[in-house]
């Protein structure tokens, strides 16, 4: 079922979902499922799975030199989804990324993903590998979100890459993409972030995540902007509740996100981070009671496959 005929048949009812990481190679799939299970009282019609892109480590052979090697750190991102369905009986949207994968291999996996009636993808560029200072496309591959984006709406016309013939198979995706509401921060400006966006929705994009925000201001503007610029299509909040008090410092520096004065303030009195963890999980239970009254069509927890803290939230709230 795709996400947008979820909210549909919702009928004004906020909808719950969340994100999960992949584990780590060497783990087995168990820990998808411990961090899904005390989630799934709250009937989530979709469960995100990240995809990751590859990136270089330095193995030292016997001789003292060093050989770079390409490793994926979080593989599984098809074959989890495959997994969730089966098992929990909801839609899992695999994310889709540009770094680290050809043309053809992205159609691969499309057809995969097609095969295990999967109805929903998130069109990401992805991040860029740690080693470079920059998103550097893989050869071959794409180098941004829309050209990942148009790949897709192809195939959901029937144009695959080398098939020249009438008869090819329609597929039926429902495509999502991401939304800043404090700009991407590659964006020089805030117009021309919304002029890529527009382009995304236009080609094909039927609903928006967006990125975490802390300030429910952020993303009711964000809304309004969008709806200014004649996207209209639904916009789900990507949410994620202060943990920590190292979060302060790398949320801010990872995301480019602002924190709220009042959040950083209550953090910076707690005496523990067990005090740090309740300060970040009210406000965040606050923000999503205010995001219900304005009509947020899902909301929706980057988990990093921990539950507890949006267990904690979803328990106040649904």
């Amino acid at each position: 079922m795709k996400i947008t005929e979820h909210i549909s048949s919702a009928k004004g009812k906020t909808l719950f979902s969340f994100e999960l990481l992949p584990p780590v190679k060497g783990q087995s799939i168990q820990g998808i499922y411990d961090a899904i299970d005390p989630l799934m009282d709250f009937n989530p019609p979709f469960i995100d799975v990240t995809y990751h892109r590859e990136d270089y480590i330095y193995k030292q052979h016997d001789s003292g030199l060093l050989e770079k090697v390409s490793y994926r750190k979080r593989p599984g991102t098809v074959a989890i989804c495959a997994a969730i369905m089966n098992r929990y009986k909801v839609d899992a949207v695999p994310h889709l990324i540009c770094g680290g994968f050809t043309r053809e291999e992205t159609e691969n996996a499309l057809i995969d993903l097609q095969f295990l009636g999967i109805d929903n993808v998130l069109v990401l560029r992805g991040d860029a590998r740690h080693a470079d200072s920059g998103f550097i496309p893989t050869p071959g591959g794409h180098a941004y979100a829309t050209d990942l984006l148009q790949q897709v709406v192809n195939m959901n016309n029937g144009v695959y890459l080398h098939e020249d013939h009438d008869t090819a198979y329609k597929t039926q995706f429902c495509i999502g993409v991401a939304g800043y509401p404090e700009k991407h921060f590659e964006a020089p400006n805030l117009k021309t972030d919304f002029k890529y966006l527009k382009m995304k929705v236009d080609m094909g994009a039927e609903f928006i995540v967006t990125q975490m925000f802390f300030d429910n201001s952020k993303y009711v503007e964000f809304v309004d902007l969008c709806r200014k610029n004649g996207i209209n299509v639904p916009i789900i909040p990507g949410l994620k509740p202060i943990t920590s008090s190292k979060q302060m410092i790398s949320l801010p520096k990872i995301f480019h996100i602002d924190l709220p004065e009042e959040l950083s303030e209550a953090v910076a009195k707690c005496k523990s981070e067990k005090e740090v963890r309740e300060v970040g999980i009210e406000h965040m239970i606050a923000q999503c009671k205010d995001l219900i009254k304005i009509g947020a069509p899902v909301l929706h927890f980057y988990t990093m496959s921990n539950p507890g803290p949006t267990k904690r939230i979803a328990e106040a709230i649904f």
